[in-house]
C-alpha cells in the first residue's frame, strides 16, 4: 500500500515521503495514528496544504536542533554525586540529569528522551553520551561524574590554549628584558671596579711621602753634626799651630 507520510516516523520515512508500505502496517498502525495517509485518497489532497505548512515548520525546527547539536558537540558537563566504596554512586545519573544540565548549556530545553543513555551511569568516570536530536542530527557530550568531596580540574581547551600563547610569549620578552637590565646594571659596576683602584693607589702613595718626611728631617741633624766635628777640628788645628810657633 503507497501512503503519504504527514509526520515522521523513525526509521521508516519522513514528513511529506511517499513510501509502499505493507498493507497491516498501514492499516494497524500509521493511518489509525494519523502518521500517513493513502496517496490516492481525497485525504492526501486535502491535507497537502498543510503538510506543506507542516515541512517548513519542520526544516526550521531542524535548523534550530543542528544549531543547538554544534552549540554542544564535545562539550563536557560535570555531575557530583555521593560515592561508596570502588567509585559506586549511591545513587544513579539518568537522562533527565545530564538533559537538565545540557539545557541550562545550550539555553534551549533538550528533551531527556533525546539522550541515548542504555541504563544510568552507577560509577564514577568519563562517558561520551549521544544527543539524537532527529536521525540525520545529533550530538556527542562528555559526561564527567565525580565524587562531591572530589576537587575538579578543569580541562584546558585548544582554543584557551591558543588565548594564553601571546600571554606567555609577553612573559618570556619581560624575563629577557629584565636580564638584559641587570647584565647591563653588571657591566657598570665592572667599569667603575679600576676607577676605585686607582683611588687607593693614590692615597697609599700620599701615606708614603707623607711616611719619608719624617726620614729627611733626620738626616738634616746628621749634616750639622758633620759641620760642627769640622770646625771643631779645624780650630783645634789652629791652636796646635799657635802653640808651636814660639818654639821656632
Amino acid at each position: 500500500m503507497k501512503v503519504i507520510f504527514i509526520e515522521d516516523v523513525p526509521n521508516v520515512a519522513k514528513i511529506g515521503q511517499s513510501k509502499v508500505v505493507a498493507d497491516g502496517f498501514a492499516r494497524n498502525f500509521l493511518l489509525p495514528r494519523k502518521l500517513a495517509v493513502l496517496a490516492d485518497s481525497h485525504a492526501a489532497a486535502a491535507v497537502d496544504a498543510q503538510l506543506k505548512k507542516k515541512m517548513k515548520q519542520r526544516a526550521l525546527e531542524e535548523a534550530e536542533m543542528a544549531e543547538v547539536a554544534g552549540k554542544i558537540s564535545g562539550l563536557e558537563i560535570t555531575i557530583r554525586a555521593k560515592v561508596g566504596e570502588n567509585d559506586r554512586l549511591y545513587g544513579s545519573v539518568t537522562g533527565a540529569d545530564i538533559a537538565r544540565l545540557l539545557t541550562d548549556k545550550a539555553g534551549r530545553e533538550i528533551d531527556k528522551r533525546k539522550i541515548e543513555l542504555a541504563e544510568p551511569i552507577r560509577q564514577v568516570g568519563t562517558y561520551d553520551v549521544a544527543v539524537r536530536f532527529t536521525h540525520e542530527i545529533g550530538a556527542t557530550v562528555k559526561v564527567r561524574v565525580m565524587s562531591e568531596d572530589a576537587v575538579e580540574e578543569p580541562l584546558e581547551k585548544p582554543a584557551e590554549k591558543e588565548a594564553t600563547a601571546p600571554v606567555v610569549e609577553e612573559k618570556k620578552a619581560e624575563k629577557a628584558e629584565k636580564a638584559a637590565e641587570k647584565k647591563v646594571k653588571a657591566e657598570k659596576k665592572e667599569a667603575k671596579k679600576p676607577k676605585a683602584a686607582k683611588t687607593e693607589k693614590a692615597e697609599v702613595t700620599d701615606i708614603a711621602v707623607t711616611e719619608t718626611k719624617p726620614e729627611k728631617a733626620g738626616k738634616k741633624p746628621r749634616a750639622k753634626s758633620t759641620k760642627k766635628t769640622k770646625a771643631a777640628e779645624t780650630a783645634t788645628e789652629e791652636g796646635e799651630k799657635k802653640e808651636t810657633q814660639p818654639g821656632e
